[in-house]
């Protein structure tokens, strides 16, 4: 039972990572689809569907977010889902602001370390419990 239990928390933290450390690859990956602009909503919507899809920056990251998605789905069949959705979302928000702050868009202040601390204080508690 602990075992796996242990082994779905590892799963839960990997897809966490996976999808924290993607998304602000994929936001500056996108950089430049506002500038795409075309008459009709259908040419739009294609023009940056082909922006998106020929731009390596941008699909790596994806692909690597929908791999944490298809383990995350996997964890599913023998998770308790109450404990893995705030604990996958909660640690893909810590991720996120780290991984962001590595890539320098911007600085973590006292509340959000604070913050941190609290969900990863919390997340430990669901685990335990």
């Amino acid at each position: 039972m602990w075992s796996s239990l242990l082994a779905d928390a590892f799963w839960l933290c990997f897809v966490s990572l996976l999808w924290g450390a993607t998304n602000p690859l994929i936001r500056r990956g996108s950089k430049g689809i506002e500038e795409i602009n075309r008459s009709s909503r259908i040419q739009q919507f294609c023009a940056e569907v082909l922006f998106l899809a020929s731009n390596w920056k941008y699909m790596v990251p994806f692909l690597l977010n929908q791999c944490g998605s298809v383990v995350f789905y996997m964890t599913l069949a023998s998770t308790d889902l109450t404990i893995a959705v705030p604990i996958t979302n909660s640690l893909t928000m810590i991720v996120t602001t780290l991984v962001g702050r590595i890539l320098g868009e911007g600085n973590i202040n006292t509340g959000a370390f604070l913050g941190m601390v609290l969900v990863i204080c919390g997340v430990t508690i669901c685990v335990e419990g």
